[in-house]
């Protein structure tokens, strides 16, 4: 009889003196299911027991440390075991390699991204207006925290699969377009225009980003004041066109 799982306590390693990647699935207010706990290729059409779910979720937390230790070409399965005290059997029955873990860990980062998008507002161009964009843009700081160490390794193109950046891409993309989308509705409804506004989004989600990225590399910044000057600047970069506003 097959069983989903064995193995013992992790072995003791030494631990870098700093924030951990908070394990996957495990969001602020408690854990939350997440697409990872499915396991990847080899559990794809498999229905894990709790035992099997226990076991994925071992794997993806020690390698969500394993990247952020050694990124992404330093890892080997055999660290990943090691830190997870599971056998290499084991890894195989959910995972085909450190890509397919990989490839897990960022379907919980795309996941919750997704769901960020999905929860821009539609900014009106008054006090309130500002207010839910500062919220939005803090929601945007959690959720990269979150998953920093997956998009710092994304971020790299030259160190993962082309259809994994590709995956990245899509998301970046959409969020680009959900804030296109709530940043211009207020004013299109009064008939004012806003230029470029496709190009404005995407540079104000680069900007966005990259102070994410600076922060996820300890680089110290005032998180609350960053995100309240970011969602500031947004706000602005998307103040009608001075012509259509005289209109």
């Amino acid at each position: 009889m097959t069983h989903e799982g064995s193995g013992g306590p992790a072995s003791p390693g030494t631990e870098a003196n700093r924030p951990r990647p908070r394990p996957p699935g495990q969001a602020r207010g408690g854990p939350q299911p997440q697409p990872s706990h499915g396991g990847g290729v080899p559990a794809r059409d498999r229905e894990l027991r709790a035992q099997g779910r226990a076991t994925v979720r071992r794997l993806l937390e020690a390698g969500m440390i394993e990247f952020e230790e050694r990124g992404f070409h330093g890892v080997r399965v055999d660290d990943v075991v090691r830190r997870a005290g599971i056998s290499h059997g084991t890894f195989y029955l959910y995972f085909s390699n450190k890509e397919d873990l990989f490839k897990a860990l960022l379907r919980d980062a795309l996941h919750d991204m997704e769901t960020v998008a999905g929860d821009f507002p539609v900014v009106t161009r008054d006090e309130a207006g500002k207010t839910v964009l500062r919220r939005w843009v803090r929601k945007f700081f959690d959720v990269y925290a979150e998953h920093a160490t997956v998009i710092r390794i994304l971020s790299q193109a030259d160190l993962i699969p082309e259809e994994v950046y590709g995956d990245g891409l899509h998301m970046l993309f959409s969020i680009s377009e959900a804030m296109t989308t709530g940043m211009t509705a207020a004013t299109r409804q009064s008939g004012q225009q806003t230029e470029h506004v496709e190009l404005t989004a995407l540079a104000c989600l680069m900007m966005l980003e990259r102070v994410n990225y600076l922060l996820s590399a300890e680089v110290k910044l005032p998180v609350d004041e960053m995100a309240d000057r970011i969602a500031d600047i947004r706000f602005a970069a998307f103040a009608p066109a001075a012509s259509a506003a005289a209109d």
